[in-house]
């Protein structure tokens, strides 16, 4: 789905669990504010009633793959439709925690075809401005879920995590942007915040001040 070039800017991160996603957005949004900007955070499965299924399917256990897809896509299309295209129509900086490539990379991982689900999801979903794909090794992703002191859920074992990861890096898009999550926090946070500020001069306007 294409939007007004005159929208604010949509950026995503992504990425198999464990990988620092919630760190980086804390630390761009922050960042962003500092400059001006007005920044939107959003995660998807969302806490909506779609949402909040997925949720508890991922401990609870998991739906069949068709269905559980029809779930994420019904979430998301809540979500576009309440916050994110709303966001952007007024100029914000709208940034994601989870889009719908984790849908492609996890429901492709159970068999479906990812390609078909990016396909289905662009129909009504708009493209990001900046894709952010932090990569991570599953044994590291798993070794940070241990550590937080979190137990692994139906989404983070071992074997499901290389097949989504393999996803990941097959995907291709020019606004994708790969980093290497092994990184210090402060590294990977650094590149992030050049580019989107990058982006967002030339798309919302010149940095205030």
């Amino acid at each position: 789905m294409k939007r007004p070039p005159d929208s604010g800017l949509l950026v995503v991160f992504e990425g198999i669990d464990g990988v620092g996603k919630s760190t980086q957005i804390r630390a761009v949004s922050e960042r962003l504010r500092e400059l001006g900007y007005e920044v939107v955070t959003g995660r998807e499965p969302t806490d909506g009633p779609h949402g909040r299924r997925l949720r508890a399917s991922a401990t609870e256990g998991r739906l069949e793959p068709e269905a559980e897809l029809e779930l994420f896509i019904a979430d998301r299309r809540e979500h576009v439709a309440g916050m994110i295209l709303p966001s952007l129509a007024r100029g914000a900086v709208v940034i994601l925690d989870r889009y719908y490539f984790s849908t492609a990379a996890y429901q492709g991982a159970r068999g479906l075809d990812w390609r078909v689900i990016l396909t289905r999801n662009e129909e009504f979903a708009p493209e990001p401005d900046l894709l952010i794909w932090l990569d991570l090794p599953p044994e590291k992703s798993l070794e940070r879920i241990r550590q937080r002191g979190d137990p692994a859920n139906q989404f983070e074992r071992m074997h499901q995590l290389e097949l989504s990861r393999q996803i990941f890096s097959a995907i291709a898009r020019p606004y994708l942007m790969r980093l290497d999550a092994t990184e210090s926090v402060g590294t990977i946070r650094d590149a992030i915040v050049a580019e989107v500020g990058r982006l967002a001069a030339a798309r919302v306007g010149p940095i205030p001040g």
